[in-house]
């Protein structure tokens, strides 16, 4: 039944069981003083950052609260799974949980977010208008905000500075169409490779790469009501463009962005570019080919010559607090204490890696002056802040999972070569309608 809170059909079978086990009734809450907050998350570096921003608050007297963490680390998916379970007990619940953006739609089915999840506008109300829009809309539903993310996980492009300038590549082209030119002569000269894109078994990372491009290109996995519009004109140009990488090999296909694949491709020289979020440094990178250390920069992606940006977005992890708890307040002020402030974006950026989510904060001196050691001293702040205003505006549905399911191998299928571009995502399309109206008769 846990299994199928991320499906098709059991939203009102979780729903119910939330009501019927009391899971929504109100405690009354702490409002001020010492608490213990049960803190869940993916990710151990969160568990630091908050504690440091616990310190930091209560340093500063901004905060009527104390707070000691209680962490509880799980896998991404773990943690929607274990909250909803623990509703539905009536008990166990966490404070805070750290919702990944691939794990979040699972929330937005029926009213389970509005029965689990504390609703922070009130919280924010002073600071919405610098907040992203970008990064508050995953973490909405109905317009009632639900989390704040974590990072702006802007998708740049990365290269390898050394091995561009020794076989010819300029790192300057301006398109993706120019682009693929030089990388497909490059490819033909010296077996190299300007980009990748997933084929293995996680079904996200595989509808990822493809979206990445979508949303810079202009179009959209859903639209703001939750439709599917991938059956579009920019869906067919990204798809083509990419389905023509990979047959002429200037594309590389691996099973995982950050596994032993995509590691022996980086180290061997094969992969010298790919397009990925600005948490890839810290995660793809440095882990997998510390030895290029200097070698690498980033840049705003080639554009489109159709149209669109020079950024899309991908990742994310909303904190939320849990409604009706005796630390509900707690968590709340917790999570704006530590992702709110100007200081503590500022070093959640220098600490972690991740990118502000208020837009003000793009014009810190401290960030613009930061150098990057491992990408050559380059001060990619500079490049973020160049790009920001041109992120793409994206919107989650409930049934991302399913999409997840359908479209992945149709777009193995139109890499090779089975289908064309359209054809592939015309019968996404249709077995995805097909499949998410026999979930719910």
């Amino acid at each position: 039944m846990l299994r199928l809170g991320g499906g098709l059909g059991a939203a009102g079978l979780l729903g119910g069981a939330l009501t019927g086990c009391g899971g929504t009734a109100e405690a009354e809450p702490v409002t001020s003083g010492t608490v213990d907050l049960a803190f869940w998350t993916h990710d151990d570096a969160y568990v630091e950052y908050f504690r440091t921003a616990a310190e930091n608050a209560a340093a500063a007297g901004a905060s009527p609260f104390r707070w000691r963490l209680d962490p509880t680390r799980a896998g991404a998916s773990d943690v929607v799974t274990k909250t909803i379970a623990q509703a539905i007990a009536g008990r166990g619940t966490p404070d805070v949980a750290g919702l990944e953006i691939g794990a979040f739609p699972r929330l937005l089915r029926g009213e389970l977010a509005a029965e689990l999840l504390q609703p922070l506008d009130d919280a924010v109300a002073d600071v919405r208008d610098d907040l992203l829009t970008v990064r508050t809309a995953p973490f909405s539903k109905d317009g009632t905000l639900y989390a704040l993310d974590s990072d702006a996980p802007l998708v740049v492009y990365y290269y390898r500075e050394p091995e561009w300038r020794r076989i010819g590549l300029p790192a300057d082209l301006g398109s993706w169409e120019e682009l693929a030119e030089a990388g497909a002569q490059a490819h033909r000269r010296h077996d190299v490779c300007v980009g990748q894109v997933s084929v293995g078994s996680e079904l996200g990372q595989v509808v990822q790469s493809f979206d990445m491009l979508l949303m810079q290109r202009g179009g959209t996995l859903f639209d703001e009501r939750g439709e599917l519009t991938i059956d579009s004109a920019e869906g067919e140009a990204v798809l083509t463009f990419l389905a023509r990488g990979v047959q002429e090999g200037w594309i590389a296909t691996v099973s995982d962005p950050m596994g032993p694949a995509m590691q022996a491709a980086l180290k061997s020289g094969r992969v010298l570019g790919l397009w990925m979020a600005t948490w890839y440094k810290i995660y793809g990178l440095v882990p997998n080919v510390p030895e290029q250390s200097g070698e690498w920069r980033i840049r705003p992606l080639p554009a489109f010559r159709d149209g669109g940006s020079r950024t899309s977005f991908t990742g994310g992890t909303g904190f939320a607090a849990l409604r009706g708890k005796e630390n509900t307040l707690a968590a709340v002020d917790l999570i704006t204490a530590g992702y709110l402030t100007p200081a503590e974006q500022v070093r959640r950026f220098l600490d972690l890696g991740y990118l502000p989510t208020r837009r003000s904060v793009y014009d810190s001196e401290e960030l613009l002056r930061t150098e990057d050691e491992y990408c050559g001293g380059q001060r990619m702040f500079e490049v973020y802040r160049g790009v920001i205003d041109e992120a793409p505006v994206f919107h989650l549905s409930p049934d991302k999972p399913v999409l997840d399911t359908v479209l992945s191998g149709y777009l193995l299928r139109a890499y090779r070569g089975d289908l064309s571009p359209r054809e592939a995502l015309r019968r996404a399309t249709d077995d995805f309608h097909g499949q998410t109206r026999s979930s719910r008769s």
